[in-house]
């Protein structure tokens, strides 16, 4: 059966829908200490990671945000002088996009928990002269931004990996300025439909993603249908004026 969150008015090569909000039936609420899924990231936390494999399985036209990445970043719709934050920036895939979208007089913070990402990020940012961006190291529970210091954050498949999504809400709650949008990329979690290693990955589908970021406090959701994305949703909050 065709999701009716799909069934929306299209507006040239991406379609919007109106603000919407799930409800999610009987969903604990979960404590900003708690952890829901201890060890998810435990690959990410090693000393010993190399940044090279995991360009090797993040920047591969078979990954589905890579070759949509175009679509993603115009769905965004970054503007010049623009503040944004990538969490999980990962390998930096939406870096220079990023960097180039809000422009010498923008900022952008690349966001990761993993140390050997970070000193990635930074050697990039000199290489390229990427004089607007900033790699952040960030908790596990904190994405450790400046208060009201970002206009837009961008989280892409990286959602289902927060440990600690309730407290790390709260941080990006806190960064974001007063209107500010947060965008969230993440698998489609739907029994039946979704692949075997995304039902066993991702811990929750996007009605309940939806709902903890609600429960943190943003409002005005939308599902922006991006072309090219069939195993990802893309969905849109505001932080309230």
């Amino acid at each position: 059966m065709k999701n009716p969150l799909h069934t929306l008015p299209k507006f040239g090569a991406i379609v919007i829908a109106c603000n919407l909000s799930f409800a999610v039936a009987d969903e604990p609420v979960i404590k900003p200490a708690e952890s829901v899924k201890p060890g998810i990231n435990k690959n990410f936390l090693d000393p010993n990671l190399k940044v090279g494999d995991w360009v090797e399985k993040f920047e591969v036209e078979s990954r589905e945000v890579f070759s949509s990445r175009v679509q993603i970043m115009k769905a965004l719709d970054l503007k010049k002088g623009e503040a944004v934050a990538d969490i999980g920036a990962g390998t930096g895939l939406f870096m220079v996009a990023m960097s180039n979208g809000v422009g010498d007089e923008g900022k952008v913070y690349s966001v990761d928990i993993s140390e050997a990402f970070v000193k990635n990020l930074k050697e990039r940012v000199v290489e390229l002269k990427l004089t607007n961006v900033t790699p952040v190291l960030c908790d596990q529970d904190d994405a450790k931004l400046p208060e009201a210091s970002v206009d837009a954050v961008f989280i892409c498949d990286t959602y289902h990996h927060f440990e600690f999504p309730q407290s790390t809400l709260k941080s990006i709650f806190k960064a974001l300025k007063p209107g500010g949008r947060l965008m969230v990329v993440d698998f489609e979690r739907i029994p039946g439909e979704s692949s075997e290693w995304t039902m066993g990955h991702v811990r929750a589908g996007k009605e309940t993603f939806a709902a903890e970021i609600e429960a943190a406090g943003f409002k005005n959701q939308r599902e922006v249908e991006v072309p090219g994305l069939k195993e990802n949703y893309c969905l849109e909050f505001r932080k309230p004026e």
